[in-house]
């Protein structure tokens, strides 16, 4: 069997992790939907991103999850942070998707177009 060329991290009931599954499936490209509710991503995969991006980057301070935890009132350090996240994945903001070497986070479709297109 061979390996997905494309990961989503997302969670099933967010829709922007559902319009990164639409958008890959419609072009037929091979996807695995990692749910993070059920598995937290590994520290090599966030790390990737958080190089990418900054772990600042990564979250979503508009999001609900961010609001109701109160956490635009909190300064945590960067491993609380990622303690957080484990345990709330919907501070992210999602999807984050890896498609070889190129990385998106959020609903980013040219980014996901570049995937799709990568051999």
């Amino acid at each position: 069997m061979s390996m997905p060329r494309v990961q989503i991290f997302g969670v099933k009931n967010s829709q922007a992790t559902r319009a990164a599954e639409r958008f890959f499936k419609e072009r037929r490209v091979e996807f695995q939907l990692v749910d993070l509710k059920i598995k937290p991503m590994a520290p090599g995969e966030i790390k990737r991103f958080i190089d990418r991006f900054t772990l600042a980057g990564l979250i979503d301070m508009e999001g609900k999850s961010f609001v109701d935890a109160g956490l635009q009132h909190i300064r945590m350090t960067d491993p609380d942070l990622l303690k957080r996240i484990e345990r709330d994945p919907l501070l992210l903001r999602l999807p984050l998707v890896r498609g070889g070497n190129l990385l998106s986070l959020g609903k980013d479709e040219a980014a996901w177009k570049a995937m799709a297109e990568a051999r």
